[in-house]
């Protein structure tokens, strides 16, 4: 059966609004929930510092410019800690009881490179053995998170954890401007790309999960990432390409899931239908010759991009809307 999930991140401004996006997740995506993400309470509930939150062995504070590496953690960077392990107290709560799967997220070791700044600043992607330790603090933090995660909801028995790599498009064209931001970092080589993806993909798989990669930016690197050794690829369908769609097309003949991004992120002018959508997806599979019937069980359906820019009312709709596609698929 086709399942619906969320990419993570809700709106909202307020640690209630997280508990009610817990309640909205739990309720309307019965068969694949998520542990939602609230940014727009501060620096500390973004991506990058609930990313830091989960990095084992690295100290980082927030600066004007942005997050930097520091010998000791900074009050932000406790902050994140603090602010993970309610959020996490919130679910353990609510989701009393559940049984099935369950996906939790973390910014990918590219994606914290690419935001976060060394000791002297400018950014760890500027350095090797910087880059390498921040991708080795990910990938051992994430056992420990999972670890976590598996001791206040035990009747998961099936956890997948989404790795969001925003920026890994613009990290290997060199797109990602340096401090002054007059220039560009060099590019990364694609072997380095790879395997600082394999690190935190295989730490997941160790510790008995499965591993997305996602991202809704274009020009990402599908071929690369379904290289690293990925259970599952989740993207905006809106932005693959011709190459891309090969990509996914042949994840989901390798028994990989795909997670398609076809419901709106933000408030449209007019809501889609749910069967405009499923046809949407029907005429995507049958553009690539893939039969619905067999591929069914490794599709997944989302939103294209977090819902942190919604209403809560599209967000909450947009919710409802992959779930009925699902069904329908």
């Amino acid at each position: 059966m086709t399942a619906a999930t969320g990419i993570g991140s809700m709106p909202g401004t307020h640690d209630a609004d997280h508990a009610e996006a817990v309640r909205l997740v739990l309720g309307e995506l019965p068969g694949l929930p998520h542990v939602p993400e609230v940014p727009g309470r501060g620096v500390a509930a973004a991506m990058t510092g609930r990313g830091l939150a989960v990095v084992e062995g690295l100290a980082a504070d927030l600066q004007p410019a942005g997050w930097r590496l520091t010998d000791t953690s900074g009050v932000d960077h406790r902050r994140a800690r603090s602010l993970l392990a309610q959020d996490l107290d919130t679910v353990e709560e609510l989701a009393q009881g559940y049984e099935g799967t369950f996906k939790t997220q973390v910014a990918g070791p590219w994606t914290l490179a690419a935001t976060v700044e060394k000791p002297r600043g400018d950014k760890v992607l500027s350095d090797h053995g910087a880059r390498r330790e921040l991708a080795q603090a990910l990938a051992e933090g994430v056992g420990g998170h999972l670890a976590d995660l598996r001791r206040r909801i035990r009747g998961v028995d099936r956890w997948v954890v989404q790795v969001d790599e925003p920026a890994l498009a613009a990290v290997v064209a060199g797109q990602v401007p340096t401090a002054s931001g007059f220039g560009r970092h060099r590019s990364v080589d694609l072997p380095e790309a790879s395997a600082h993806l394999e690190w935190v993909v295989a730490a997941i798989a160790d510790a008995g999960a499965e591993a997305w990669v996602h991202s809704c930016a274009p020009e990402t690197p599908w071929s690369l990432v379904a290289g690293t050794g990925v259970a599952g690829l989740s993207a905006d369908l809106d932005v693959l390409g011709p190459a891309d769609l090969d990509t996914f097309a042949e994840a989901l003949e390798a028994g990989l899931t795909a997670a398609l991004g076809v419901v709106p992120s933000t408030d449209p002018a007019t809501g889609p239908s749910d069967a405009r959508v499923t046809e949407r997806v029907q005429r995507w599979l049958d553009m690539l010759g893939l039969d619905p019937e067999a591929v069914g069980q490794r599709l997944v359906v989302t939103p294209s991009c977090g819902l942190a820019g919604a209403t809560p009312a599209w967000a909450a709709r947009a919710l409802r809307l992959a779930a009925t596609v699902a069904r329908n698929l």
